[in-house]
């Protein structure tokens, strides 16, 4: 019998933080993403489509917040459906939904850290975290300020810091960019594509340029599909196609991409 050699015995590293495979999640009554098949790695992912696309549904699966209604998904190489896992998962996950939900009275400080101890973060570690990330969003002068008294762009930059405290493998982000001027929106790009060198990042978006400047991979869907998957640069290149419409190649490419779906069904 040969024997095996050490190396041999060492576990295959998974490349994918996100797999799923035929994955259908209702809304309510209606089937909101329908049959999904996706790998996603390390990287900045840009996720887009139009309202009713079924990507807050999507978002809101991936970070363990509703449940698939079939299919397979596995999250960090986790089961989304192992009961067992989701809590060390979600030490794992970092998530900015669409509307967040805050304390007023809280300052950015305590948010920042209140969000650290939910993730069950070592209690020693949380003050520095929250500190570093306060910075790096640029509210290093309001950490101790009230969120009541911060603008619309400031509490969405409060809220991208607790979805990245502790420095997550993955980071959901949903409509990160409302409410940044043009400067801060070109700040976050350039955050983005630090954390994405290590972690999967998948940004949920309207805004096609910001997708094209930030991101190593795009996503389009509609009527709960996924549409077309490739890389900034093939989007614009659809942006040749007469069917589109918008001011840019990019934006062009992706409203081409969904009158040629739509017509297609």
């Amino acid at each position: 019998m040969r024997a095996i050699r050490a190396d041999e015995l060492q576990p295959t590293t998974n490349p994918w933080a996100i797999e799923s495979q035929d994955l259908k999640v209702r809304a309510g009554k209606y089937l909101a993403v329908r049959g999904l098949s996706l790998n996603l790695g390390s990287g900045v992912h840009g996720l887009l489509g139009p309202n009713g696309a079924g990507k807050t549904t999507l978002m809101r699966t991936l970070a363990t917040v509703i449940k698939p209604h079939q299919g397979q998904l596995r999250l960090l190489g986790t089961a989304a459906d192992d009961r067992r896992g989701l809590r060390p998962l979600r030490r794992r996950l970092g998530y900015l939904p669409q509307n967040f939900g805050y304390y007023p009275k809280f300052t950015v400080r305590d948010y920042v850290e209140y969000l650290a101890w939910l993730r069950e973060m070592p209690a020693a570690a949380v003050p520095g975290a929250a500190q570093r990330v306060i910075e790096r969003v640029g509210l290093a002068d309001r950490a101790d300020a009230k969120l009541k008294s911060l603008s619309g762009g400031m509490l969405r930059r409060a809220g991208v810091a607790q979805a990245i405290v502790n420095d997550p493998d993955l980071l959901l982000l949903d409509e990160p960019t409302v409410g940044l001027d043009p400067e801060q929106r070109v700040q976050f790009r350039e955050l983005l594509r630090e954390i994405g060198q290590d972690s999967c990042v998948l940004v949920s978006t309207h805004l096609v340029e910001d997708v094209v400047a930030a991101c190593s991979d795009v996503l389009v869907m509609d009527q709960g599909l996924l549409v077309f998957q490739g890389r900034p640069a093939d989007l614009v290149d659809r942006g040749r196609h007469p069917d589109g419409v918008g001011d840019s190649p990019a934006e062009r490419g992706y409203s081409a991409l969904l009158r040629q779906h739509r017509s297609a069904s």
